[in-house]
């Protein structure tokens, strides 16, 4: 009914979807996520953040929380991505950054000096030694929740692409530093 008053009203023909606005077009694809939100799938870092251009906090630790999800379209087996394979690549991640120091190496006011054995850190007059076993030099400019996700996600991406290839369309990290406080990151899986 609403095709044939459109084509009365404006004089030109309808698409077929809109003469069947009641059915599902063929041109609809479902879209298909799978979501991993898993108790192992936990970290404790210490770290500290910059804001408001010069101030830097006290270092201090979180349990992080990590989730997951990946968009794409179903594979042979009738799944966007195997479970298994997609927590274990998680898993490997998260056993990087567990019980170590986040230091981030593009920050324009962070100083990260990588010595053998230490690390020294410098924030204007502030100073940090840490055990170079002890830290994880991220290539981010600040250790906020939305740039740990960001490199968990293209880390991610650079475990699970050589195996899954270019069936997916999007990948999202999300990571919780206290207990509801989740900074996320949503990467295309192609690029473009």
């Amino acid at each position: 009914m609403l095709a044939q008053a459109l084509r009365r009203q404006i004089g030109f023909r309808v698409p077929k979807r809109l003469k069947n606005e009641n059915k599902m077009a063929t041109t609809d694809i479902p879209k298909f996520r799978v979501l991993l939100q898993k108790e192992q799938l936990v970290f404790s870092s210490a770290h500290f953040i910059t804001f408001a251009g010069d101030i830097c906090e006290c270092l201090h630790g979180h349990n992080y929380g990590l989730r997951a999800e990946v968009e794409g379209n179903l594979d042979e087996n009738r799944y966007v991505i195997d479970f298994i394979a997609f927590r274990d690549a998680l898993s490997e991640l998260v056993k990087q950054l567990d019980h170590h120091v986040l230091l981030p190496t593009t920050h324009p006011m962070i100083h990260v000096d990588e010595q053998i054995d230490e690390v020294t850190v410098r924030f204007r007059k502030k100073r940090w030694v840490f055990p170079r076993e002890d830290c994880m030099l991220l290539p981010i400019a600040n250790t906020t929740a939305e740039e740990i996700a960001w490199w968990i996600a293209t880390q991610l991406k650079k475990k699970l692409y050589p195996q899954i290839g270019p069936r997916l369309s999007m990948l999202e990290v999300s990571v919780d530093e206290n207990h509801g406080q989740w900074g996320s990151c949503r990467l295309p899986w192609v690029e473009q």
